[in-house]
Order: structure tokens, then C-alpha cells, then sequence
């Protein structure tokens, strides 16, 4: 099929659910001045144009820090959209039974729907903005056996998931690293999506990674995000000058107190050619009996590791579905939403994201940065 239909599917579900809303919230509750519904509808449209501006560099005429205003506000848009859209096809259905037969009554029900369903939206949206804000440390603990007794104890900080970019900033970044370093973890892996855009636009979004602080070291893996910007391998050069060594199907080792744990990771599930998930290059030289960790930034990458040796797998990628109710949704596609799980006989622990992709909101499932603690047992 030609690229442009596939355009076409998003366009036309994104102009019929403002169809949707403007029925319901404009034309359904008749209200009695033009004026309002004009303007109202003036910015629906205008609102719905600004979302398109975080797909891909926002625009670029103008810099980061002065096109981000306007790409938040319509990015924010679609999250709004979404909780507008909700509300209205349940006081559809509430207008159809509560309205049957008696015109008048249901323009009344139609009226305060709307108002009722504008309130609810505004206030779950900003309630979402304010918590998609405020990454938080969520203490786990891992315990394997094959642990090397130097490690045990060992806290190790997953970031994914940031999306700095367009809608997100340094100063996003920067909240990160300070709540990381405040865990004070010796060990911090990073599973892709870092960033939305091209590394000639947004390397000063990442700046502050370099800052992390772990003594064994920062390691980190490309995400389906890294894939889309176009230029994964500037975005790879360009951790490596903040510190981070990239670990995209590759493996190395980490030592301590004379014990040694390797490091492996594969590029997302999403690569292709040169940036294809090789899954034999994480484990690569890796003996049966050193303890090993990978990273893969999508949990269902687990089904490829199985058999190889792996003892723990790190990922993020779902967001923990990011708005209410998509939760449930990210289970048609990944193994897992969050947590720790086992999947084909590989542990894996699955974050939520420390950033947000699109609208910096969050509904139901918060921000986080887990921070595992390793035991032996």
C-alpha cells in the first residue's frame, strides 16, 4: 500500500472524533449564541492542527525552546481530546434515554453534559500534566541466585522512556538525573527512547545525562523513538560524550570485588539492517555461569532471548499505557505492562517511563525511575 494511505487512517479517525465532539458539545446542547459556538469550534480545529507539530522536529523555522510552547499546548490538546471524547459518548447515551421523547428535556440534559463533560476533561487533564511531571523512584527488589556474591546488594537505577524532544526539555532531563542521583544507585541502564527528534536539533535535550553518577557505570540501548529520529547512529555518538556506553548488540563486563556480571543489549525490536536486534551479540562470549543482564527497550524482546542465559532483562517501552484506560490495550501488543514478570523463562522488569511520548500527561500510570536492589537467594 502507498505511504499516503497510511496517512490517511490517523487523519480520518483524528477529523471524525472532532466531528464527534463538535456535535456533541457545540450543536447537540443548541446553544443560543453563534458567537460561542463559532469560537469554540474555531478552537477545536485550530487546537487539532496544533498536534500534528509534535510529529517529528516540531517547526523548524523557529528553536526548540520558542516552538515548545505551541507544541505543548497542541500535543497537550490530544490528551484533552481524549477525555472530551469519553465523556460525550457517555452523555450521548445518557441524552438518548434521559431526553427520549421530549425535545426540550434533552437539550437540557445535552447542556449540562457538555459543560459537565468540558469540567471533567480539563480537570483529569490537569491532573495528568501535574503527575506526568513528577518522576518518582520506585524501590524494587531482584533476587537470582546466580547473583556473584560482590554484587549482592548492588542498586541499579532503569530510565526509559524520557522523549525529550519537542514537548520535553533539558530541564525534564535534568529532573531525572537529580532524582537518580538522589538513589544513589551503583549501576544505571537506560533502555531507550531518550529522545524524539534528530540529534542536530535535540542534543542539548540530553546535556544533563551526563551528570549520572554510578560507580559501575551508565549503559544504554536504542529505542523504536531512536529508530524513528532517523540518525541512530549521531544519537549513539552522542551518549558516548555524555558518558554512557551504548550497549545496542553488544555485551561487556562489569567488575567488582574480583566478581565480574556482563552488560549485553540489542537495538529495538523495530531495527532494521544495521540496526536490527541481534540477540546473539548481547550474550556473546558470555559463560554459562557469569550472571548476565540485557537490556531490550520492549519486554516482548524476551521471547528472542529465552534459552540464552539471560538472568534479567530491563525494559520500558509501554508506558504503563500512559492515559487511562489505554492500559489494557498495551497487553495486545507486549507481554507485560510494568513490573517484574516472568516471560519464556526470562526475567524481565518492565518501567513505566520516567518521561511521556506526545502530551507530557500521565492518567494512571505515573512516571517512574525503578531503582532494583540485587540480593542473592
Amino acid at each position: 500500500m502507498p505511504n499516503w494511505f497510511f496517512l490517511l487512517v490517523p487523519v480520518a479517525v483524528l477529523l471524525g472524533a472532532l466531528g464527534f465532539l463538535t456535535h456533541r458539545l457545540i450543536h447537540a446542547p443548541r446553544w443560543r449564541s453563534a458567537r460561542a459556538r463559532l469560537a469554540a469550534l474555531v478552537g477545536m480545529v485550530v487546537l487539532t492542527g496544533l498536534s500534528f507539530l509534535q510529529f517529528g522536529a516540531g517547526p523548524t523555522f523557529l528553536s526548540p525552546a520558542q516552538a515548545r510552547p505551541l507544541v505543548w499546548i497542541g500535543a497537550t490538546w490530544l490528551a484533552t481530546a481524549l477525555y472530551l471524547l469519553l465523556g460525550a459518548l457517555v452523555m450521548a447515551v445518557l441524552s438518548l434515554v434521559l431526553g427520549w421523547g421530549n425535545r426540550e428535556r434533552k437539550t437540557r440534559v445535552n447542556r449540562i453534559g457538555a459543560a459537565l463533560v468540558v469540567v471533567a476533561a480539563l480537570a483529569t487533564t490537569a491532573y495528568g500534566v501535574v503527575k506526568a511531571a513528577d518522576p518518582t523512584v520506585t524501590p524494587m527488589t531482584f533476587r537470582s541466585p546466580g547473583l556473584p556474591a560482590a554484587f549482592d546488594g548492588t542498586k541499579v537505577a532503569l530510565i526509559t522512556d524520557i522523549h525529550a524532544g519537542a514537548v520535553r526539555s533539558a530541564a525534564t532531563v535534568q529532573r531525572i538525573v537529580d532524582r537518580t542521583n538522589a538513589a544513589e544507585p551503583d549501576l544505571v541502564l537506560i533502555a531507550g527512547d531518550l529522545i524524539d527528534g534528530p540529534v542536530d536539533r535535540y542534543a542539548a535535550e540530553l546535556a544533563p545525562l551526563r551528570g549520572l553518577r554510578a560507580s559501575l557505570g551508565v549503559y544504554a540501548v536504542t529505542g523504536n523513538h531512536e529508530m524513528y529520529s532517523g540518525t541512530i547512529s549521531g544519537w549513539e555518538d552522542d551518549w558516548k560524550t555524555l558518558g554512557i556506553q551504548v550497549v545496542s548488540n553488544a555485551v561487556t563486563t562489569v567488575t567488582s570485588g574480583g566478581d565480574s556480571m556482563a552488560i549485553g543489549g540489542v537495538h529495538d525490536w523495530s531495527g532494521t539492517g544495521e540496526f536490527a536486534p541481534d540477540y546473539d551479540a548481547a550474550v556473546e562470549g558470555v559463560a554459562a555461569s557469569t550472571f548476565q543482564i540485557v537490556l531490550a527497550h520492549q519486554p516482548r524482546a524476551a521471547s528472542r532471548l529465552a534459552g540464552r542465559g539471560v538472568d534479567l532483562q530491563v525494559s520500558g517501552h509501554t508506558h504503563g499505557g500512559q492515559l487511562w484506560p489505554f492500559r489494557a490495550l498495551v497487553l495486545l501488543q507486549q507481554p507485560m505492562v510494568d513490573g517484574q514478570a516472568v516471560i519464556d523463562g526470562v526475567p524481565v522488569i518492565t518501567s513505566r517511563g520516567a518521561g511521556a511520548w506526545g502530551p507530557s500527561v500521565r492518567v494512571g500510570a505515573d512516571p517512574e525511575i525503578p531503582v532494583i536492589t540485587m540480593t542473592r537467594g
